[in-house]
């Protein structure tokens, strides 16, 4: 099972102990296209405060952000996951997983970010600010600029088992699971029952919250039918019509909640 996650606009600051090292990320095959990123993302925030300040699309309460983009090659690494903060984090809570979730999440958790393109909760990484959406002057869009290396990356590490994909759109854009592999990922919205509507809080909550239910239990679906019946086995309200047209297509499943938390 790969679970395919959104980063967190807010992050907990960068660590104290050994720098970036592009190298020993994961997806090795993305190293160029980080590269290019950062590259870009540092020249940017050393030079003009404010034109980084509007091309990252930070608040004047922000600005701090510029300066730490500034860093990004000498400031202290952490693991991934606990650079990730905020609702979905906050609910997924991975510090507090036995030894054996935590194994888990280190096979099978994926973050997609504008400037890493993806990366494991393991690989060490420092704060940084710069979400996919963002166009970076010397190079455009940012999820332009990882189609063509996710496209030969992804697949691989999606292996031959199911992709639980639960990105933001904005994030979704730099890939898009195709043939086979479309055929075995499911994404999932959460959606307020009395009201079927999508709520942005507690959507993000109880994604962390399945994301950490999965884990816990154990349980690895092997395609999008086995993930339904394993969510409505861990408790969950799960409404899904399978696509139209045979495979190659994903799937959708409806996580339906009552309360608002």
């Amino acid at each position: 099972m790969l679970v395919l996650l959104p980063p967190s606009e807010g992050k907990a600051s960068s660590g104290r102990g050994a720098p970036l090292k592009l190298e020993s990320l994961s997806l090795p095959g993305l190293t160029p296209a980080r590269e290019t990123v950062l590259g870009e993302l540092v020249e940017l925030c050393a030079g003009d405060e404010e034109k980084a300040r509007e091309v990252l699309g930070l608040s004047e309460g922000l600005r701090g952000e510029v300066g730490k983009n500034t860093e990004l090659l000498t400031a202290g690494a952490r693991p991934a996951g606990e650079i990730y903060t905020g609702v979905l984090y906050d609910a997924l809570d991975l510090a507090s997983l036995d030894t054996a979730a935590k194994r888990r999440a280190a096979r099978s958790l994926l973050v997609f970010s504008g400037l890493w393109g993806a990366v494991r909760v393991t690989d060490r990484i420092p704060s940084y600010r710069c979400s996919m959406g963002v166009k970076l002057p010397g190079l455009g869009a940012l999820g332009a600029h990882w189609r063509a290396p996710m496209a030969e990356a992804l697949p691989e590490a999606a292996g031959d088992g199911l992709v639980l994909d639960l990105r933001s759109s904005a994030y979704a854009a730099a890939w898009k699971p195709k043939g086979e592999v479309a055929g075995r990922t499911a994404s999932v919205r959460v959606l307020h029952a009395p009201t079927r509507k999508v709520v942005s809080h507690f959507n993000k909550a109880t994604k962390g919250r399945i994301v950490r239910s999965l884990l816990t239990a154990g349980v690895a679906p092997k395609g999008p039918a086995e993930l339904v019946e394993a969510l409505r086995d861990l408790g969950y309200v799960v409404e899904v019509e399978p696509p139209k047209g045979g495979g190659g297509k994903a799937w959708m499943l409806d996580v339906l909640v009552d309360e608002i938390h």
